[in-house]
C-alpha cells in the first residue's frame, strides 16, 4: 500500500471520529423567549386579587392554571385567615356548608414535588402552596389544590426553602389585607365564607408590566 493510500485512510478516520465532537460543540438555538403570559384573577366579596405565576416553577404553574381554568377553584373559600400572616384557601371541602372539613382536603388527592426555585421568596402578597407539615412529609411536596397568600407586609420569611413560592400579587394587596382582617373563630375560620370565584387571561407581557406595573 502506498504512502498516499495510507494517509488519505488516516484522515478519513479522524474525520470520522471527529465528526460527532464537531456535532456536539455546534451552538444550541437560544430559547424562543415568551412574550405572552396569563394573569389570574381572583373574584371575592371583599374585591379583585391578580396573579402572575412564575415560569421556573412550571408543574406549580400548570397545575395552578389548569384547576382556574376548569373552575375547580369556583366557590371555595379562603377558609384559614391569620392577620400579619397569611389568608388561605383551594380546599374543594370548603364548597359545603360544614365549616369544620375545611382544610382537611380530599382522600388520596396527590401532591406536586416541591419546586425551591433561586429568588422567590415569601414577601407581601406571595403566592404559594399550603402542604402537610415535615413528620408526615419530609419531601415537603405540595397540595395539589390549597394555596396561600402572604398577608404580612414584610414577608414571611422563615418558611423560605420550605414551602413552594410560584406566584405574585400584582394587584389587589388591599384585598389580602381586607380578607385577613375579617372577623374569625378560634380554628381562624372567617366567621362569614369568603367565597372566590378564578378566571385566567392570557396577555402580552409588556401589557402587563404597563398595566399592573409587575417587572420580568
Amino acid at each position: 500500500m502506498s504512502n498516499i493510500h495510507r494517509l488519505g485512510l488516516l484522515l478519513l478516520a479522524l474525520l470520522w471520529v471527529a465528526g460527532p465532537v464537531f456535532a456536539a460543540e455546534k451552538p444550541a438555538k437560544p430559547a424562543k423567549r415568551k412574550t405572552r403570559d396569563e394573569v389570574v384573577t381572583i373574584t371575592t366579596t371583599q374585591g379583585v386579587i391578580r396573579l402572575i405565576l412564575f415560569d421556573d416553577t412550571p408543574l406549580h404553574k400548570a397545575n395552578f392554571l389548569q384547576k382556574a381554568k376548569s373552575g375547580f377553584y369556583d366557590g371555595t373559600s379562603f377558609h384559614r385567615v391569620i392577620p400579619n400572616f397569611m389568608i388561605q384557601g383551594g380546599d374543594s371541602n370548603s364548597k359545603d356548608a360544614d365549616p369544620s372539613n375545611d382544610g382537611l382536603g380530599q382522600a388520596n388527592e396527590g401532591t406536586i414535588p416541591a419546586e425551591f426555585a433561586a429568588g422567590h421568596q415569601h414577601n407581601y402578597g406571595a403566592l404559594a402552596a399550603a402542604r402537610q407539615g415535615d413528620f408526615a412529609n419530609p419531601q415537603r411536596a405540595s397540595s395539589i389544590s390549597q394555596f396561600y397568600l402572604v398577608q404580612n407586609r414584610t414577608g414571611t420569611h422563615f418558611l423560605d426553602g420550605q414551602y413552594t413560592v410560584f406566584g405574585q400579587t400584582i394587584q389587589g394587596l388591599d384585598v389580602i389585607d381586607k380578607i385577613a382582617n375579617l372577623p374569625r373563630n378560634e380554628r381562624d375560620h372567617p366567621i362569614a365564607d369568603i367565597k372566590m370565584t378564578m378566571k385566567t387571561q392570557k396577555l402580552n407581557r409588556k401589557k402587563i408590566a404597563k398595566l399592573y406595573g409587575y417587572t420580568y
